[in-house]
């Protein structure tokens, strides 16, 4: 099982940028999928988590400017980024606990996406 991340970049303070992640392998159900960050020096942290039937999560630092969104058909998870801040730069990782059968659930990370915003 493979997490591929893509849509990081360089973008302005107030720009926007939306990440996705595509699991791809022998899967049998993905249970919660997320966006996890880590900026220089500090410790990774939850971005945004969204369960199977689309509860969503959010750290309060990012409510009302990023939205998570899945698509159970295509086993991916987005992350839509707007008015971004010098402070959301970091590295971006796609996290999901994936059941690879009824029994067993592991948990995978994506090698992460740099995102940086420019004041």
């Amino acid at each position: 099982v493979q997490l591929v991340e893509s849509g990081g970049g360089l973008v302005r303070a107030r720009g926007s940028l939306k990440l996705s992640c595509a699991a791809s392998g022998s899967i049998f159900r993905i249970n919660d999928m997320g966006w996890y960050r880590q900026a220089p020096g500090k410790q990774r942290e939850l971005v945004a988590q969204i369960t199977s039937g689309g509860s969503t999560n959010y750290a309060d630092s990012v409510k009302g400017r990023f939205t998570i969104s899945r698509d159970n058909g295509k086993n991916t998870v987005d992350l839509q980024m707007i008015s971004l801040k010098p402070e959301d730069t970091a590295v971006y990782y796609c996290n999901a606990f994936i059941q690879l059968n009824r029994k067993y659930e592991f948990d995978y990370w994506g090698q992460g996406t740099q995102v940086t915003v420019s004041s």
